[in-house]
C-alpha cells in the first residue's frame, strides 16, 4: 500500500477553519506547535501572499513559522492579521501558575 503524506494546510481554505485551527493550537500551551500551526495556515493561504501582505521574507517566515521555530510576539500578530484573524483573550478555566525564576 501506498500513502501520501498528509498536510493539514490542503484543507483549511476558509477563515473559520483558519481560526478554529489556531485556537486549539494555541489551547495546547505548546509555543512550538503555535508555530507550527501558524506555518500551516501561512502555506494554506499562500506563504508568498502572506509575506507580501507582511513585509517579511518568505524565508524569515518560513524559518519562524516551523516547529523549531521561535517568532516575535510582532511577527506572530503580523501573521494572524495577514490571515484575516485577530487574537482574543478569554479568561481561563483554571489559574496558570508563573514560571519559576532561575
Amino acid at each position: 500500500m501506498k500513502t501520501l503524506p498528509f498536510d493539514p494546510a490542503d484543507l483549511l481554505d476558509d477563515e473559520a477553519g483558519m481560526a478554529a485551527y489556531l485556537a486549539e493550537a494555541l489551547d495546547t500551551g505548546d509555543p512550538a506547535f503555535v508555530a507550527d500551526a501558524l506555518g500551516v495556515l501561512a502555506r494554506a493561504r499562500g506563504m508568498s501572499r502572506v509575506a507580501r501582505d507582511t513585509g517579511l521574507s518568505r524565508e524569515s517566515l518560513y524559518r519562524a513559522l516551523s516547529s523549531t521555530g521561535n517568532p516575535e510576539l510582532a511577527t506572530l500578530l503580523r501573521v494572524v492579521g495577514a490571515l484575516g484573524l485577530r487574537l482574543t483573550v478569554a479568561p481561563g478555566t483554571t489559574p496558570t501558575p508563573p514560571p519559576s525564576s532561575p
